[in-house]
């Protein structure tokens, strides 16, 4: 089985600098990281091939210097690493973004075989958005499972898979037949350590290095900054916060008195909160 893994190197959100006339994340001279949320997405598709056999491709898009990113993905067990870099894709946003990874995808499929199981995670940190994935998803015609908890089936040979994905107010049991395209939750997993050996394997592994052409991304007006309609109004932190803390007295109280009283606060502050609990606890 070909899984495809699409992880996102991005800037350590601790020293994140944004660039005051384009309003785009300043990324020279910061320290980079893979995005915590795909290395859920990159376990658990290492742990599939682990038990199903196959092989799992990692892929991102992003300047040279994302080659880091992915040689970190080869340590953990990773079969091959395919890097996405162009000019044209400077600036991108998630539109111009989706068009470029669904056609990588599509060429590394038509070199190594189709996937019939794509993975991201839930989100990325420097964005936030949740749309890289789902997008991917839309313009390879994929079935998204989006927000998984736990992968609960999965037959190969049929063409089925199980998932538990979590939505508001509970747990969903989804199957849908493959190909699919995976967002994974973060919590779901705990990435592995790579042996030695895969350590020195990834130094010495060629990373696959992809223009737009070698791609076969055939329309560049939809890349980078000119195929990116999304326009950054303003960029700024949020102001300090001038309420302080509220402390509720605790002597001389049990533990359900001060359950009531801490209730009693936040429904005197949030009174909405207090119809929408009663409605929720008279489902059970």
């Amino acid at each position: 089985m070909h899984i495809v893994v699409c992880i996102k190197q991005v800037p350590d959100s601790s020293q994140i600098r944004v660039h005051p006339v384009t309003n785009t994340i300043m990324r020279q001279g910061v320290p980079t990281i893979i995005n915590p949320y795909d290395l859920f997405a990159l376990e658990e598709a290492l742990q599939l091939r682990d038990r199903l056999g196959g092989e799992v491709t990692v892929l991102t898009m992003g300047p040279p210097m994302a080659e880091e990113s992915l040689r970190r993905a080869l340590a953990y067990g990773a079969d091959r690493a395919v890097l996405l870099t162009d000019r044209c894709f400077a600036g991108s946003d998630t539109l111009a973004t989706t068009y470029a990874l669904a056609t990588a995808i599509g060429k590394i499929g038509a070199t190594w075989g189709m996937p019939p199981l794509v993975f991201t995670g839930k989100q990325t940190i420097d964005g936030d958005t949740a749309q890289v994935g789902p997008g991917i998803a839309k313009r390879l015609a994929l079935t998204q499972l989006t927000y998984v908890a736990r992968i609960v089936d999965l037959d190969a040979e049929a063409g089925q898979i199980t998932v538990e994905r979590r939505a508001e107010g509970g747990v969903q049991v989804l199957s849908s037949r493959l190909p699919v395209l995976i967002t994974m939750l973060e919590g779901t997993n705990e990435i592995r350590r790579g042996s030695l050996d895969q350590a020195l394997r990834a130094a010495r592994a060629e990373v696959v290095r992809w223009s737009s052409a070698d791609a076969g991304v055939a329309d560049l007006t939809k890349c980078g900054l000119r195929g990116s309609p999304t326009v950054v109004k303003s960029v700024f932190a949020p102001s300090p916060r001038a309420e302080k803390a509220q402390q509720i007295p605790v002597t001389g109280r049990s533990v359900d008195e001060l359950a009531e009283a801490l209730k009693a606060e936040i429904f005197a502050r949030q009174p909405s909160m207090e119809a929408d609990f009663l409605r929720r606890a008279a489902d059970f």
